[in-house]
Order: structure tokens, then sequence, then C-alpha cells
């Protein structure tokens, strides 16, 4: 198995993955937990004062690293994003200004967490991202593949990367860029982007897909000793040993795919 093999069969039974990940007990408890209060939930600081509330909604954001920031999530959910000095809009994160949007109190008021984008979009990211972390345990690469399919349609020009790191690493390997490049100008570095890249080439899942079978390939290429244990393992249970596929892909089309050139996205 490599990165790619990991990745394409997770990313071709998606649905069966997720499935698999909100079942874990400990996400189904935390979810359980989410749902069940998040409704009570009308203030910011409510929010961020509800230890298990806030750390699944932080964790849902990818921003489980900053968990500790209570006071600094309290006010950019405070501010909201209508003001472009809004903190959301000022402090170059991606994750935080996804948080501020879906919980924007500063517009709807105690109204914020009945909606979708607070209740069922941040359930299905919190498994997504559940989904991501364990299988970047074992392959960091399969992580930031299956990152950058969920984020893909959201980049619009050089500087979408250049705010995500986890989308810069993928870009940066799949196109060879020396990640030393970060120490240069930011302006120097999207048009550097800007002239590689076709941006609306990231709206069209199939373009996406060939984006990131270059990237696995050359993932594996820089990182022949990878571990790959989590989806090899899961998919034992998923694998037809007689017709010789796994989940729908032949192992014909696998290697004929693993062993694809480096071309154009």
């Amino acid at each position: 198995m490599s990165t790619f093999t990991d990745y394409m069969t997770i990313a071709t039974n998606l649905s069966r993955y997720q499935t698999m990940t909100a079942d874990d007990p400990t996400v189904a408890q935390a979810t359980k937990y989410f749902q069940a209060n998040i409704g009570s939930i009308t203030t910011p600081a409510q929010l961020v004062n509800n230890t298990r509330i806030f750390n699944y909604v932080m964790n849902a954001f990818g921003l489980g690293s900053m968990t500790y920031a209570k006071s600094l999530i309290q006010k950019v959910l405070e501010q909201g994003t209508t003001s472009p000095t809004a903190l959301a809009n000022t402090l170059n994160n991606p994750n935080i200004l996804a948080l501020a949007q879906a919980f924007n109190f500063q517009a709807n008021g105690a109204a914020t967490t009945q909606a979708a984008a607070a209740t069922t979009n941040v359930v299905n990211q919190y498994v997504m991202q559940t989904l991501e972390t364990n299988e970047g345990q074992q392959n960091p690469g399969v992580q930031l593949a299956l990152y950058f399919q969920q984020n893909a349609s959201k980049i619009t020009d050089g500087y979408s990367f250049l705010a995500d790191k986890n989308l810069l690493t993928v870009v940066q390997t799949t196109l060879g860029i020396s990640s030393y490049t970060s120490a240069e100008n930011i302006d120097l570095q999207a048009q550097q982007l800007d002239k590689l890249l076709n941006y609306s080439d990231f709206q069209n899942p199939t373009k996406v897909q060939n984006f990131l079978e270059r990237f696995t390939a050359q993932y594996d290429v820089n990182n022949p000793t990878a571990s790959t244990g989590s989806a090899s393992s899961t998919v034992t249970t998923l694998f037809d040993a007689s017709s010789s596929s796994a989940l729908g892909i032949s192992v014909s089309l696998i290697m004929s795919m693993q062993n694809l050139k480096l071309g154009g996205l």
C-alpha cells in the first residue's frame, strides 16, 4: 500500500469512511452531547465557557490546537465578519474566519445556533476532521490529501494557498516548489503560483482528483518510508481478494495510476 492507494481507497468510498468514523463510540458520544446542548447556547461567552461544546466546535473547524485561546475566540465571535477590521477578517486564518461565519452571533444573535451552519454542518465537519486526523496518525500524506479535497473549492488565488499551510504544503509538494520559498515576499510567492496554476481547475472535482493523484505520487517519492496502516487495516474488512479489487478500484488501475508521470493538472 502507498499514500496514493490509501488516499484513493478513502476518497472513492468517503461516505463509508465517514459513517465508520461517526459510529466510533468516542465520536458518537461527543456528537450526541453537542446536538443535545448546542441549541441552548445563545452568546459567544456561553459557547466558549462550555468546554465540551467549545472543544467540539474548535476541532470541527481544525482549530483543536487553539482551544486555549478562549478569550480570543470569544472576541472573534462577538465581532462577527461584517467589518473589515473584525478579528475574523484580520487574523489571516481561514479556519477562524469559517468559524466566525458559521457562528455569526453579531448578525444573527440567539438564533445563531439554530441554523444548519452551526448544527448539522458542524457535526459533518467534526466527523471529517476526525477522519483526517486518524489517517494522519498513520500517514500525514493521506491527511493532507483529504484536507485538500475538502477545501479545494475555496481556492481562488495564490493567497488562498499562502493563508493555509496545509494547502500550501500540497501544492509545493506537487509542483516541486521548495518549502524555503515561504521565506520570500508573500506577493512574489502569490505571483509564482499564479503562473503555475489555473485556479478555476480547483472547482472541478475531476481535476482536483488528478491533482491529488500527482500529489500522493510525489509524496511517496519524497517520503518512501511513510506508514500507511490506517486505511490499509480498515480496508481488510472490505477487500474482496477473489476479485482482486479494493472497494471498486482494480489492482491494475491502481498500479497504472501509481506509475503516472507528473504532468499538467
